[in-house]
């Protein structure tokens, strides 16, 4: 294939045009912020389901310290209502009026212990409520971070993409003034050859596989007319003449 040295470099330009681009791409999917953002999304995974565990247990123990309190209120009426009925006199009967007495004496103990009921499950409560809030506090803050970092990842990404954009269309002009053939080739051993197609032969040495030319391959290159599109004998990229090539 032949092209004009002119065109040949163009490629170069094309070339180092792609590897920005390349670079950009690598860059973007690389930023801190998508880590960052990975981990503290499950941390606040792991947050937020704590915290519904901690608000079904509150929630529950409410429950329970309601059916509790209704229990004492129950033994406690009961109680008021024998001890108006023995405070009444109504009762004449002994056995009636010592039986009537026990039962007093025991609702006393029952209502007791029923209060006591209360209190413990007013502490799991409490407990319940001081870790709901500790974990919504928590979940805010872990929230806020993601927030923060998903700005930042944005705004980085908005950067990016604008020079993207950019590099882009500089080189679609670059590209469309080298001919259809060789931008062919190019594009062809670009993606054979891990994104670069061309490389600059500098002090004979190719730029695409850092291997230097043997003394024969130097000498096919000297020989070779300039409009010849030469390639590395050990990369098979393009290789590029330029006034650094030490021929």
């Amino acid at each position: 294939m032949n092209a004009a040295p002119a065109d040949q470099i163009r490629l170069l330009d094309v070339q180092a045009l792609d590897v920005r681009l390349s670079q950009l791409a690598h860059k973007r999917k690389s930023l801190p912020e998508h880590t960052e953002i990975e981990s503290l999304t499950a941390d606040l995974a792991q947050l937020r389901d704590l915290l519904v565990a901690s608000q079904t247990e509150e929630s529950d123990t409410a429950r329970e310290q309601t059916k509790a309190e209704q229990d004492v209120d129950q033994v406690r009426q009961r109680a008021v209502r024998d001890q108006q009925r023995l405070d009444s006199g109504a009762i004449t009967s002994p056995k009636d009026l010592e039986s009537l007495q026990r039962e007093i004496v025991s609702l006393a103990k029952r209502q007791g212990d029923l209060e006591d009921v209360v209190l413990e499950v007013m502490e799991r409560r409490e407990s319940a409520q001081e870790r709901v809030t500790e974990l919504t506090a928590r979940v805010s803050a872990v929230q806020a971070k993601v927030d923060d970092a998903t700005e930042r990842r944005d705004v980085a990404t908005q950067a990016l993409d604008e020079e993207t954009a950019s590099v882009t269309k500089e080189r679609e002009i670059v590209a469309g003034s080298v001919p259809a053939d060789l931008l062919k080739l190019y594009d062809r051993l670009r993606a054979q050859s891990g994104g670069v197609g061309a490389a600059r032969l500098y002090q004979r040495r190719c730029e695409g596989c850092r291997l230097e030319l043997n003394i024969t391959e130097v000498n096919d290159v000297k020989a070779a007319s300039p409009d010849t599109v030469l390639r590395c004998e050990n990369c098979h990229r393009i290789l590029v003449r330029t006034a650094e090539s030490g021929l």
